[in-house]
């Protein structure tokens, strides 16, 4: 068993080095990706600051965490999203996702290591920007650190869940899953209220969030951060949301990467795993 784990981890490891490699021989998506970021959060405070009722440190920096903190989870949402199914579609271009079936290495190992240099690169992306607005909105809100370390760790548990039940999607519908990504990612964007209060959603559009556990893990990060003021978090008290919180982070990775050997095993059947 321990030379099994062994192997899996050394497995795990060549292919972060591998997809590393081929993420450095383009310096400029570095480039690029870092000041993008840097542009859209730079929209957002601007927006920000326009609208806001008053213009004391102390309320902007309120303002302010409730985009920052929703902005800082949407970015590793939207890298777990795209890593996942992009990486299956580059294998498929490539012709290598075949090959790499008929090997023993882990598929899990596979889709993970496709996420891992994406994702550091992302947090690295996120601090920044959060020093960025911080710099521009006053000292921004950073209360109760360990619980919100909690809540982000099984943010992200559950986001790789999607991610894997994402790439199932992917190796079923192939292009199409592109636009999916798109629409998803943007109606996400708004039913889970990731830039602005849940409190700012029409009615009807706040019954569909509270159907969405992403939901109440954006309310209670930024809640949680944000020390609790008056209001927050707005969709349940906080107990009732590190329940749902706790159990979307255990049971979508399960949930999600069976739902991936599902369709891995309908397209190895149908033959169809190397076709895009």
């Amino acid at each position: 068993m321990i030379q099994k784990l062994k192997l899996s981890s050394l497995a795990l490891g060549s292919m972060v080095k591998k997809e590393l490699i081929i993420m450095t021989r383009y310096p400029v998506n570095f480039l690029v990706s870092f000041v993008t970021s840097f542009i859209m959060v730079s929209m957002y405070i601007f927006v920000t600051l326009m609208f806001a009722p008053q213009r004391s440190e102390g309320s902007l920096a309120g303002v302010g965490g409730v985009g920052m903190f929703g902005f800082f989870l949407s970015t590793f949402f939207s890298s777990t999203l795209w890593e996942m199914a992009s990486g299956i579609r580059w294998e498929q271009y490539q012709g290598t996702l075949e090959c790499l079936y008929l090997t023993p290495a882990s598929k899990f190992s596979s889709l993970v290591s496709k996420v891992i240099p994406n994702f550091i690169w992302t947090g690295f992306n996120s601090l920044a920007m959060l020093l960025f607005a911080q710099a521009l909105f006053g000292r921004l809100p950073f209360h109760n650190l360990g619980v919100a370390a909690y809540i982000f760790t099984m943010t992200i548990a559950g986001i790789f869940g999607f991610g894997f039940a994402f790439a199932a999607f992917t190796l079923l519908v192939k292009e199409s899953a592109i636009l999916t990504a798109n629409f998803l990612q943007f109606s996400l964007y708004i039913l889970c209220a990731m830039f602005f209060p849940f409190s700012a959603l029409p009615t009807f559009l706040l019954r569909i969030s509270r159907l969405i556990p992403l939901s109440y893990c954006i309310d209670a990060f930024r809640s949680t951060l944000m020390g609790y003021p008056p209001g927050f978090p707005e969709l349940l008290p906080i107990e009732q949301e590190l329940i749902i919180i706790t159990a979307f982070g255990t049971v979508m990775p399960l949930l999600g990467y069976l739902l991936y050997k599902a369709a891995e095993r309908k397209v190895r059947i149908e033959g169809s795993l190397g076709e895009f």
